[in-house]
């Protein structure tokens, strides 16, 4: 039945053919094929007085009606492929998922790669860094636990590498080379502000209440990076944690590093240094007690005084802590470092320690490299307790006097630790 319209159209033109050879006609319809019927219909419907048109108007009519129907359905099979706006809008939406997770993975893949040859010690004090690949070989300093080395290569079971200020090698027992995982645990991630002055905000929006504002160059610890792709990150501020835009900080992680021989020779020199002032602190305040005693009769509780000032630090320390109590309740200002009109918190500690001729950074993590560093189980009076974004002085007692934050200003905090201390740094 398809092919009906193009037989009848054939029959058509044979039977055009033999009317303009009557002589013809009737013998010629049956070789051709045509019946009868079709034969009445090409008689009656084709007009001789015009040979040249070939096809009757009922045909032509009926081939274009055809014609006409398979290109509308064609049409419209192929308007079924033609999405709604709102199917555009979802593969739209799939494509700029698919295209956010393909970015992904590749920003995932290229930060591993540069793990491949960072190496971290897995001891529980330290593993000997040697000049050559030998155990007898010249001593150039010491890898710490969880600190981290690049790999240059590989010889004999021994790695080649450089970590801070040297360069050498060390057994490969006693560290782990390519974990990316081990990598990232043992590394802290640090905003540096690279702007005036940055917002910190209490939630990932630009609407949202600002919390503080950090000067250039501070440097923030970052507490979680989940709403990174977003455009935020969340770090550690003050009293709490807040958001600041990834467009005004750069985002890196802070290891620690080998210490070479020479580093830890100076490290030690200005430790025994420490401990001599302060005995030589200590057997004066003892000789002056001892003295005040026998004058006033009340050596007893003058001894108990000078054996609680020795075990609370050196004199020194607790010197500053009695100066900087002075500005308890003065106001907080950001930037500020007046003890009196107004300060923030590195400027509290650069402004107290100014007073004993100190000059310290007006940056609470440049005081970071302030002094020299002891463990918090050593904490004494005077010590700079060193925090994510902030800083304070140990004043004895399980205790910090600080410029807090604008709401509280200068006050005294309890327990020294409220938040995980980052550093300790001893002045005197």
């Amino acid at each position: 039945m398809k092919n009906k319209p193009l037989k009848i159209a054939a029959c058509c033109v044979a039977g055009t053919l033999f009317t303009t050879l009557p002589a013809y006609n009737v013998m010629a319809a049956p070789v051709a094929g045509i019946s009868e019927y079709a034969s009445a219909i090409v008689e009656s419907e084709f007009d001789t007085s015009l040979p040249a048109a070939g096809v009757s108007s009922t045909l032509r009519n009926y081939m274009e009606k055809s014609a006409s129907s398979k290109v509308s359905g064609v049409q419209a099979k192929n308007s079924d492929k033609v999405e709604s706006p709102a199917a555009e809008d979802k593969t739209k939406t799939e494509n700029k998922k698919t295209d956010k997770k393909s970015k992904k993975e590749t920003k995932s893949k290229k930060e591993s790669s540069k793990y491949d040859n960072m190496a971290v010690a897995q001891v529980n004090d330290y593993v000997n860094i040697r000049k050559k690949p030998d155990e007898n070989s010249e001593l150039l300093g010491k890898l710490y636990g969880n600190a981290v080395a690049t790999v240059i290569r590989e010889k004999d079971g021994w790695y080649k590498i450089k970590s801070g200020s040297v360069t050498g090698y060390v057994k490969g027992d006693y560290v782990t080379v390519g974990d990316a995982d081990l990598v990232k645990s043992v590394g802290v991630q640090i905003a540096t502000v690279n702007t005036t002055t940055l917002k910190v905000r209490s939630k990932a929006s630009q609407k949202s209440e600002v919390m503080t504002l950090v000067p250039e160059g501070e440097e923030l610890t970052v507490a979680s990076m989940k709403a990174y792709d977003d455009g935020w990150v969340k770090v550690e501020v003050g009293d709490g944690k807040g958001y600041v835009s990834t467009d005004y900080v750069d985002i890196e992680r802070e290891y620690t590093y080998a210490e070479s021989k020479a580093e830890e020779e100076a490290r030690l020199a200005i430790e025994r240094a420490r401990l001599e002032a302060e005995q030589e602190a200590a057997r004066r305040d003892q000789e002056s007690s001892g003295s005040s005693s026998s004058s006033s009769g009340t050596g007893s509780s003058s001894s108990e005084s000078s054996q609680e000032s020795s075990s609370q630090g050196s004199s020194s320390g607790q010197a500053v802590v009695n100066y900087a109590s002075q500005f308890l309740g003065n106001p907080y200002v950001y930037g500020g470092s007046s003890l009196t009109s107004g300060t923030d918190c590195s400027g509290f500690v650069m402004s107290v320690y100014a007073r004993f001729g100190v000059s310290l950074p007006h940056s609470s993590s440049a005081l970071r490299g302030a002094g020299y560093g002891v463990s918090y189980s050593s904490i004494q009076p005077g010590d700079i307790v060193c925090y994510d974004g902030h800083v304070a002085i140990y004043a004895g007692g399980n205790t910090i006097i600080h410029a807090s934050n604008p709401a509280t200003g200068i006050k005294y905090t309890s327990p020294a630790n409220y938040r995980p201390v980052v550093a300790v740094r001893r002045i005197f």
